[in-house]
């Protein structure tokens, strides 16, 4: 499983054989290495904010460099690189740390720029919870002032290593890996101002088909339900499941992995424009070494690669994070590999049909073990980290570095994006992008919206009557920008 600031191990996979497309590419740069003190262990995917910079967290670091263990840290990133930490979280050595300590799970943006997040410990202590608490969510504004919005108890859920998702309905769900009735894991509903309601408590048994153990955050697909992966379990022989959930929680088992078509799903599933849900196993397939896969809202399954790391691959393998669906319509991510092989973590590109292509491999020097996603920011790049690697600071992060952000340059052009990419008829939603100053027009699926340019990076812009699911343009004085993904009118 991935690093964290409480618990760190490394997986190492059997050989395999697969066809791959390799393409070293030279447009992937290393932006910044974390050196301890400024954060350690980065393991989630960055999140472009307001101001059209980057904003991530580190599990460790921060000043508990000298433990090896807890606090992490919050941290803002410009496109060229310009680094500064927003908030530092208290050691675990701090019995309690009221506002939680080690953030594993990525940040996600509010209209109002504010962030929102998760930590994996502190908070809150009980007789029930580690020393260090059950974990926390908080939410943090652009200039690094942070609140705690609820402080888990292990009925409700401990060890948050997945971030928040914010549904149509603007609260936010997640989930807890143990904790709950049994112990193995729940899926929670919090509001805005932090009441929080326990929607589903996964069972203790292996036989369980509900599985147990949700490492990765949830996901809304256009049919209103909640989607999401379980790390373990499904059946006596499964290794984890792919779920769905309605809003009230109601949870459908939709798919229990058996190695064979892949095992132990880490991150998140994210909806394709075909409306089919795409992720990855870290292992498992045919290889043992993770796999790419598509599941149908009814269920449908199907592996579209399996990862290796045989000496005629060039594919990686172990990909932890989650995929993405970038402006040209392929699927982006990355492979974790292990710090005992080389070269085995990697930036791929993959079609829908599955053909992958390596775009980057990670060496130590330039990062290592990707364990985060990448995130594809309005101007057409990618961002993205590494865990491991970078080499800053060897005595401070056992000789490995204490990992990197970096980018990549593909070719894509600029485009715009939204903060929710759902809304009502009357509603005011945010578009990120950039070159705002002066637009003269922004419409959804051909309908004029009423709007204010905030900034030249943000747009506050109110769903038009009449206006159907569409996609989103704004014309700037450089040009028309359109939206990434169609923006999805509810009712």
């Amino acid at each position: 499983m991935k690093l964290s600031g409480l618990k760190k191990a490394c997986t190492v996979f059997a050989l395999c054989a697969a066809t791959t497309i390799a393409g070293r590419a030279q447009d992937f740069d290393t932006l910044f290495r974390f050196d301890g003190p400024n954060g350690d262990l980065p393991q989630s995917s960055l999140i472009q904010g307001r101001d059209g910079n980057l904003y991530g967290t580190t599990t460790a670091g921060g000043g508990c460099e000298i433990f090896s263990l807890g606090c992490g840290t919050i941290f803002k990133i410009t496109p060229s690189g310009t680094f500064s930490t927003l908030y530092t979280f208290c050691p675990v050595i701090v019995i309690g740390c009221p506002d939680g300590s080690s953030p594993v799970g990525g940040l996600i943006l509010a209209n109002d720029g504010s962030l929102y997040g998760t930590t994996e410990g502190g908070g809150f202590v009980g007789s029930l919870c580690s020393p260090t608490g059950c974990g926390t969510i908080f939410k943090i504004t652009p200039e690094g002032t942070l609140t705690t919005l609820h402080r888990f108890v292990f009925t409700d859920g401990q060890d948050l290593h997945a971030g928040l998702f914010r549904a149509s309905d603007r609260n936010f769900y997640g989930t807890t890996r143990s904790g709950g009735t049994y112990g193995y894991g729940t899926v929670f509903r919090m509001t805005p101002t932090g009441t929080l309601t326990t929607l589903y408590s996964f069972c203790a048994q292996p036989s369980c088909p509900d599985g147990g153990v949700p490492q990765a955050s949830l996901v809304q697909a256009t049919n209103g339900d909640l989607y999401g992966t379980t790390w373990e379990y499904g059946s006596a022989y499964g290794h984890g499941t792919v779920f769905k959930i309605t809003l009230q929680g109601r949870l459908t088992t939709m798919h229990v992995f058996h190695v064979i078509d892949g095992a132990q799903p880490f991150d998140a599933l994210i909806q394709g424009t075909d409306g089919n849900l795409y992720g990855t196993t870290s292992s498992g397939g045919h290889s043992g070494n993770g796999t790419v896969f598509t599941i149908t809202l009814g269920g449908e399954f199907a592996t579209l690669h399996d990862f290796c790391i045989h000496p005629h691959c060039t594919d990686g393998f172990a990909p932890f994070s989650a995929l993405i669906q970038a402006t040209d319509g392929n699927f982006y991510g990355t492979t974790a590999g292990t710090i005992y092989h080389e070269g085995a973590a990697t930036v791929f590109r993959m079609s829908p049909s599955g053909m992958l292509t390596t775009l980057q491999y990670f060496d130590g020097a330039n990062g290592d073990a990707p364990y985060g996603g990448l995130v594809q920011a309005t101007t057409g790049k990618f961002f993205g980290t590494t865990t491991r690697g970078g080499y800053y600071s060897v005595k401070v992060c056992q000789g490995i570095g204490c990992g990197t952000v970096f980018s990549g340059d593909t070719g894509l052009g600029p485009f715009v994006a939204f903060v929710h990419a759902a809304g009502e008829v009357g509603q005011t939603g945010g578009i990120l992008g950039q070159g705002f100053t002066g637009a003269s027009d922004v419409s959804l699926n051909g309908t004029p919206a009423d709007f204010t340019v905030v900034s030249d990076t943000f747009i506050r812009a109110t769903v038009p009557a009449g206006a159907t699911t569409g996609y989103v343009t704004v014309t700037t004085p450089g040009g028309t920008l359109t939206s990434n993904v169609p923006f999805r009118v509810t009712q």
